[in-house]
């Protein structure tokens, strides 16, 4: 089973990484504070509901894909 601490900050970085911005940058446009994106990608923290809800927003992914929670990718559900 993947684990969603150590799922979503590769995933978050990876994200941010190929749309080529800042972490400052992407605080910025999701409304998150200063310095999140980073306490987020190292996993010192782990973002409420509403920020994970903008984050997926903005990179066009689910939540699921977002936290590198499984999927069933036939059923389009959750393992």
């Amino acid at each position: 089973m993947t684990n969603i601490s150590t799922a979503f900050p590769d995933a978050l970085r990876r994200l941010r990484e190929r749309k080529g911005i800042s972490r400052r940058v992407l605080s910025e446009l999701c409304g998150l504070p200063t310095g999140a994106v980073r306490r987020y990608e190292r996993g010192e923290a782990f973002p409420t509901l509403p920020a994970l809800v903008a984050l997926a927003a903005y990179f066009g992914v689910t939540l699921d894909e977002l936290t590198g929670a499984p999927t069933d990718k036939k059923a389009g559900r959750r393992a």
